[in-house]
């Protein structure tokens, strides 16, 4: 196997490397915020960048043939989704994706459906181009993170209305859509005749025996109204290498985005072309080992958390665990957690500050130092 259990208890000092989320807080505080691993990437990864760095010749780079194909098989073997490598279209990150397909498919003043708390990045795309903002409240139901579908088709019937932001697996709350539910959201989005933009990122990183249904792959109408958002980085830990890829089977929507993109986001490095490759060609053994680690950990936290007056609904997938800190009434539960030596994500950024945002996808060492120091936070403080 690639990937045995010690390549993922490995420390890593990256406070060396430039690193975001190992730069943002002093030394005394453990990073947990960013959606960023502190693992080693795959060997196969890092065997096909030396090769591709020694080739010494670093001009223009087109994409590969082989990136779409290897696109394809990654995309049928794990989700029974066959696409057409001319509906790939790929890019230098989701994030810019995201940001331009609210300018290409709506115009200012249109309203953009957003069911939240929800990365940042879905509310922000809205709102700084000019768009209103249509929220959904995500609701606890049966366990679960989901949207108030009666808030969801309220806001789809808006006369404004022109698109869905949707993020499956959820980030944050890990709730990995049922294509029931799905097709729930697929109904509104044909009797509104809405266009989706399905942020499916995390989409490889389902911890429970639970299948990814992309929202295009729901049927043909589905498809036709669809632009899909993935990448590797997040899954194979490549994120500063810069390569995400959306498919459109759409052609005129894909030709608006194209030509919307010209000149103005730029093709993806060649580097972040090599790794892509190489993960969906090679990485599968490592990807798998990966699951598992990252699934003992998620349960690690659950019972860590379970002694404590923080809740957390269970986590599906991601490795970003979604916690609830309000029976602790606190004023900023993000400063508690940051004084007490662990740096998280605020809620408040997602959508509600009673909540925070931890990063688990690092050694189990590690994670159990943070828990530690979050417990003994709390005794000190006598809210436990």
């Amino acid at each position: 196997m690639d990937a045995p259990f010690s390549v993922f208890d490995t420390l890593i000092d990256r406070s060396n490397l430039s690193s975001d989320k190992w730069s943002k807080y002093p030394e005394n505080v453990i990073p947990m915020w960013v959606a960023d691993m502190d693992f080693d990437s795959p060997d196969c990864i890092k065997k096909s960048l030396n090769q591709r760095v020694e080739e010494g010749v670093y001009g223009y780079t087109h994409t590969p043939k082989a990136l779409g194909k290897v696109i394809q098989s990654h995309l049928s073997r794990r989700y029974d989704w066959d696409v057409s490598a001319a509906h790939l279209v790929h890019l230098p990150g989701l994030v810019c994706a995201l940001h331009l397909s609210v300018r290409v498919f709506s115009n200012e003043g249109d309203g953009i459906v957003v069911p939240g708390p929800i990365y940042y990045h879905l509310t922000k795309a809205p709102l700084v181009s000019g768009r209103e903002l249509l929220s959904v409240d995500m609701v606890i139901q049966n366990g679960r993170w989901l949207p108030d579908m009666a808030q969801f088709e309220a806001a789809c019937a808006k006369s404004n209305s022109k698109m869905i932001l949707l993020c499956n697996p959820h980030n944050p709350g890990g709730t990995v859509y049922t294509k029931t539910e799905l097709l729930s959201i697929h109904a509104l989005a044909k009797k509104y005749d809405l266009i989706v933009v399905s942020d499916e990122i995390h989409c490889d990183l389902i911890l429970d025996d639970l299948p990814h249904v992309p929202f295009a792959s729901l049927n043909q109408d589905a498809a036709n109204r669809t632009i899909t958002l993935m990448a590797p980085s997040k899954t194979f830990n490549i994120a500063g290498l810069g390569y995400a890829f959306a498919v459109i089977e759409n052609a005129e929507l894909r030709q608006a985005f194209n030509q919307e993109k010209a000149g103005l986001i730029p093709s993806p490095n060649m580097l972040g072309l090599t790794a892509a490759i190489a993960a969906y060609e090679e990485g599968q053994a490592w990807h798998q080992a990966l699951l598992v680690y990252l699934k003992n950990n998620r349960d690690f936290l659950v019972q860590r958390i379970a002694a404590t007056p923080l809740k957390m609904v269970h986590l599906e997938s991601t490795y970003l665990a979604w916690i609830d800190a309000s029976d602790l009434q606190l004023e900023n539960p993000y400063q508690f957690f940051l004084d007490a030596g662990v740096g998280v994500s605020d809620g408040k950024d997602f959508g509600n500050s009673n909540y925070i945002r931890l990063n688990f996808g690092c050694p189990q060492s590690i994670l159990d130092q943070a828990m530690t120091r979050i417990e003994e936070a709390l005794i000190k403080h006598k809210l436990m």
